[in-house]
């Protein structure tokens, strides 16, 4: 998988986009994401549901992985299990 990459949720409406990875596997709602949406839905794991924001970037812990959300859904994001984090924005320098 390359930078560029949409990825989607099998088991609800969140589509990515990768903008970094290490080769992991990216999960939403506790399923891997594919490029095709597949014809039958996963089901949504209760430990991986608190959703996904449109336009926020995610990250792991050790930024090997950094996914833009391009559609929210009900399912959280996780690479390996491992859920990941929205990065926070950087902040702009004082005009004092």
């Amino acid at each position: 998988m390359k930078p560029g990459t949409r990825l989607k949720s099998a088991a609800c409406d969140t589509e990515v986009m990768v903008i970094r990875t290490a080769g992991g596997t990216i999960e939403c709602g506790g399923a891997p994401m594919a490029e095709a949406k597949p014809a039958e839905a996963a089901a949504l794991s209760p430990d991986h549901s608190n959703g996904s924001l449109m336009g926020k970037r995610y990250v792991d812990a050790d930024n090997t992985y950094e996914l833009l959300c391009v559609k929210p859904g009900k399912g959280s994001l996780s690479v390996d299990g491992v859920a990941l984090v929205t990065k926070d924005a950087k902040p702009l320098p004082a005009s004092d």
